[in-house]
C-alpha cells in the first residue's frame, strides 16, 4: 500500500481517510511492539532492580542526601555567590555518589537501565533500516528508465 497525499498551500500534507486508517495499523503494531517489550527479560530486571531500590533505606538515603547537597551548591552558586563552598559540595556530592554507586542492586540498576537503551536502540534500528529499503526498493522500481518504451 502506498500513501498518497496532498500538499496544502501551507505547505502541509493532507492525508484522505484511507491513509488514516493505515496509520491506526501503524499505532496498533507499535502498541503490540511496546507490549512485546515490556514483557521482555530486560524490563522485568529493570522492575525487580527498581522495587528493590526503592525498598532501600540506605539506597534511599544516599539519594536523598544527593539531593539536598545539589540544592545546597546551588544556593551557595546562586545566592550566596561563594564559589569555595559550592567546591566543597561537590566534593561530598560526589563522596555520596561513589558510596551510593559501590550498592550492588544500584549497578545492578544502571545496568538493567543501559540493557533496556540498548533493546530500544536495537529494535529503532531494525525499523528505521528495513523502512529504508524499502523506500530504496520503490525509488528503484520508479527511476528505473530502461525497462520504458517511447
Amino acid at each position: 500500500m502506498s500513501t498518497k497525499a496532498r500538499i496544502l498551500k501551507n505547505g502541509m500534507y493532507q492525508f484522505d481517510t484511507k491513509d488514516l486508517i493505515i496509520r491506526d495499523d501503524i499505532m496498533e503494531k507499535a502498541k503490540e511492539l511496546a507490549g512485546l517489550i515490556s514483557t521482555s527479560t530486560e524490563v522485568q530486571y529493570y522492575r525487580k532492580a527498581e522495587m528493590q531500590i526503592r525498598n532501600n533505606d540506605h539506597v534511599q538515603g544516599l539519594i536523598k542526601q544527593i539531593k539536598k547537597k545539589q540544592k545546597e551548591a546551588v544556593a551557595f552558586e546562586k545566592t550566596f555567590r561563594n564559589p569555595d563552598m559550592v567546591k566543597k559540595i561537590e566534593e561530598e556530592i560526589e563522596t555520596l555518589q561513589n558510596e551510593l554507586d559501590q550498592i550492588p542492586i544500584v549497578s545492578e540498576f544502571q545496568q538493567s537501565q543501559h540493557d533496556i537503551n540498548y533493546l530500544l536502540q536495537l529494535v529503532m534500528g531494525i525499523v528505521k533500516d528495513t523502512v529504508s529499503e524499502k523506500i530504496e526498493l520503490d525509488q528503484a522500481k520508479v527511476e528505473d528508465p530502461e525497462n520504458c518504451s517511447d
